[in-house]
């Protein structure tokens, strides 16, 4: 029997279950005898499951062509996709329509943090439901990637335009935005904002520090792995320095915010910056710093499954989030756009932010041992 159980607590793909889901979803696709079985059985999963929302928008026929107005795939004739989005709600409605207005394709989406993405996909690992998933965390997909469960797709509209480092040069995953981690504070509470991450250790913050779980948010994963692939074995002490100093481990990033933007709490580590802008935006009294030492830059991938039953759509939802269109609405969501050549609007750009020189690779293959260790540190 399939364990997901460390998958949605790390955020990777141990290799043996990886094996095992893509053997399953290989058997499903080719139990599935034409599109309708299909269709069906990924809406009676949805049904049974809850959680997924349904948008509808009648445009035109689609084919499965090239529309040179749009500069995306269209999709094909069954008018159907399933997405499983870790992005920001309002945005992953927003491209919902968008995408639905230009292609006639009704969208089921299920909206939840990648640990919830991969609970319901070991829920659904014997009949598998999502086409595509959008994660907020680059080595969940690299993982994808390395055991084979992703559908490539090298030709994608705008590819070639993504930032290289955050996407993959075959096609197997597409980081259309990305998020920066930094230090989320209240402007009432904390009149000298911290300047670096170990400024949070000091007796000013005693108790007043949540940081996310690493094991509900993709983007907490991401620094905490991305820090110590820089630092190596030392950079722990950072970590023990906060727990010393009251630092709580507070759900995911939402949860983590929410007490400072009440005035409970003073201060986010490893925040993820979007959220704080829109809640400053709204006119919360709420900011972020950067630590001038640097921070890492949390990609949000998109990714074609192999199990998918409908290609076309998947392949044309790929275009679209690639798309002017698609690239403004997540720069009106204050996140950092994947294309090189779009700059955000009203938040930092990326040549704005310290960064860290991180190895994605050794993050990857460290996520699993790094999430146990933090989480037992902190519970």
């Amino acid at each position: 029997m399939l364990n997901f159980t460390p998958i949605r607590k790390r955020f990777q793909w141990r290799k043996s279950t990886a094996l095992a889901l893509a053997l399953t979803f290989g058997l499903a696709l080719a139990g599935c005898g034409n599109n309708a079985a299909s269709n069906a059985a990924a809406n009676g999963a949805a049904a049974s499951n809850g959680g997924l929302n349904t948008s509808s928008n009648s445009a035109g026929a689609a084919s499965s062509s090239t529309d040179s107005s749009s500069n995306t795939t269209t999709a094909s004739a069954d008018k159907k996709l399933t997405v499983y989005s870790a992005g920001p709600e309002g945005l992953a409605t927003k491209l919902i329509e968008g995408y639905e207005a230009k292609t006639g394709v009704k969208v089921e989406m299920f909206q939840g943090t990648t640990g919830k993405i991969l609970a319901r996909m070991e829920a659904e690992k014997a009949n598998p439901v999502a086409d595509v998933v959008i994660l907020a965390s680059l080595p969940s997909a690299q993982g994808l990637k390395d055991e084979g469960l992703t559908l490539p797709y090298p030709d994608a509209v705008n590819a070639d335009k993504l930032n290289p480092d955050w996407s993959d040069p075959e096609g197997n995953y597409f980081s259309t935005s990305a998020s920066a981690l930094g230090i989320a504070y209240n402007t009432k509470l904390v009149k000298t904002p911290p300047a670096s991450w170990e400024d949070l250790a000091k007796p000013e913050f005693k108790d007043q520090v949540n940081i996310p779980d690493p094991s509900l948010s993709g983007s907490a994963l991401d620094f905490m792995t991305g820090y110590l692939s820089l630092k190596g074995d030392s950079g722990w002490s950072l970590f023990e320095d906060y727990k010393k100093n009251g630092v709580a481990m507070a759900g995911a990033n939402q949860e983590a915010l929410d007490p400072v933007i009440t005035g409970a709490k003073g201060v986010v580590a490893a925040a993820v910056d979007y959220m704080t802008y829109k809640a400053k935006q709204k006119g919360e009294p709420v900011d972020i710093v950067y630590p001038a030492e640097g921070t890492v830059i949390s990609p949000r991938p998109a990714a074609i499954l192999k199990s998918t039953q409908h290609e076309a759509n998947a392949k044309a939802f790929i275009d679209y989030l690639l798309s002017d269109e698609a690239q403004k609405l997540v720069s009106d969501a204050a996140l950092l756009p994947g294309r090189t050549d779009i700059k955000a609007e009203n938040r930092a750009n990326l040549n704005e932010i310290p960064q860290f020189k991180v190895d994605w690779n050794w993050m990857n293959e460290n996520g699993a041992d790094i999430t146990e260790k933090f989480t037992k540190m902190f519970k």
